[in-house]
């Protein structure tokens, strides 16, 4: 039995290269299809991530607590509650960071030119080392970072004319409304022209704080990183519900407009999505336009393989006939036309993978500086593809299930058809 499969699938693969004249326009659409279905998801997939690597490094977390008021601060006894809650519901973060944030009240003077920026990030370096190192420094930091050291993003940097080294002013509103200053040494400047880079930098958590007259240990953000992010949803759930019950909690929001129309002086409980919604969005739109276009290549596969196979078998019913006449059951076809369809099937796949391969690599060195904010879906400034293993195994398997769909029916036709029909060459 063993030996006679594999007489079938070596009778298989010569009848394949026999009629691969035959079977190069079902090849090349097969390729083709599957190069363009696997460049689309790979890129989305790959655009995506980088929007959530890039907020997650800006955010600082997957879960972030964020204190919601006039001054978003949160204090020692609200941190130790929620670090508590934390432990208590098993979440079990790999990181857990603290920073304070200040919005709009932060001015650069540099060699006679001010800036009004947008973020005032204080950071704690030690523990913020795993972020910085994803981050692509233009001008990278040349020393050990403390107190007196500053990074900008390179929009900063250029509109200021500063560099590594210089010594720059920031100005901050305290929380009693007054102007508070102190002075900086460039440490670092980051690649970064995104919506998230544009306009800020990142000095000590410590400084900061101190600038901006809250306690040494206060912050305005906590944030956990987990191991798996998609988890990030259902642990947030878990932690509303412990806090909840100890301190003034904000409602679980889904996106900005329900953030900025909930309730204030409270501590709120985001996730990545919240402050993404907009870019979620446009993020949505692509997957319909990606769902209408694997639709289309879909049909194509479909049509491209039911009229070749047609044709081919119409040609081959008089050599079937003479299979069957010398002893080769209908199951015995099957088997051949199957293997010719498998093998083909695999090698357009490869074929087809290898290209979408050349085709990111190709769309890697598109320049999309015309596309005001697209920075945010690019990583280093290249549009960089991601190969999910689960999204490649589905487009395999409907590509696979397509072109079965279409030459099932035509194989058991053609295989279940009586001798003489065959050898009279009646159509299928």
């Amino acid at each position: 039995m063993t030996e006679k499969i594999l007489m079938l699938f070596r009778l298989g693969i010569k009848y394949l290269y026999r009629y691969r004249r035959r079977y190069g326009f079902l090849l090349i659409a097969l390729v083709f299809c599957f190069a363009v279905v696997t460049f689309i998801t790979s890129t989305k997939d790959g655009m995506y991530d980088n929007v959530y690597i890039t907020a997650q490094s800006h955010y600082a977390g997957d879960i972030i607590a964020v204190g919601y008021g006039i001054y978003n601060q949160m204090k020692s006894a609200e941190i130790s509650v929620l670090l508590d809650a934390v432990k208590l519901s098993g979440i079990k973060p790999v990181y857990t960071l603290f920073r304070t944030v200040s919005f709009n009240s932060g001015i650069v003077y540099f060699n006679g030119n001010a800036l009004n920026l947008k973020y005032v990030i204080g950071s704690d370096w030690e523990n913020e080392k795993h972020l910085f190192l994803k981050m692509d420094f233009s001008s990278p930091v040349d020393s050990p970072l403390d107190e007196n050291s500053i990074i900008l993003s390179a929009p900063v940097a250029e509109h200021l004319g500063a560099k590594n080294g210089d010594s720059i002013i920031l100005e901050v509103d305290t929380v009693n409304n007054q102007k508070n200053t102190s002075r900086y040494i460039v440490k670092g400047i980051v690649n970064d022209a995104s919506i998230f880079g544009y306009y800020k930098v990142y000095i000590s958590k410590l400084s900061l704080n101190r600038l901006l007259l809250y306690e040494d240990t206060d912050c305005t953000n906590i944030g956990f990183f987990f191991h798996n992010p998609s988890a990030a949803e259902r642990n947030r759930r878990i932690l509303q519900d412990i806090l909840s019950e100890k301190i003034d909690m904000g409602p679980l929001v889904y996106n900005r407009v329900q953030l900025d129309e909930g309730p204030t002086n409270m501590v709120y409980l985001l996730t990545l999505p919240v402050y993404l919604s907009e870019v979620s969005d446009l993020l949505d739109a692509m997957n319909l336009i990606t769902y209408f276009l694997y639709g289309m290549m879909l049909v194509i596969i479909f049509a491209s393989a039911a009229v070749t196979y047609s044709l081919i078998l119409h040609e081959r019913t008089k050599e079937m006939g003479v299979m069957r006449a010398i002893g080769f059951f209908g199951g015995d076809l099957r088997t051949v036309l199957w293997t010719e369809v498998i093998i083909l099937g695999v090698i357009s796949l490869i074929a087809g993978f290898l290209t979408a391969l050349l085709l990111n690599f190709a769309s890697s060195f598109i320049s999309f500086s015309w596309f005001p904010s697209f920075e945010i879906f690019l990583r280093n400034g290249r549009l960089t593809p991601l190969y999910l293993l689960n999204t490649v195994l589905v487009n395999i398997f409907f590509t696979l299930l397509i072109l079965a769909a279409a030459v099932i029916v035509p194989s058991l036709r053609a295989s279940r058809k009586n001798l003489p029909s065959l050898l009279s060459g009646e159509p299928l």
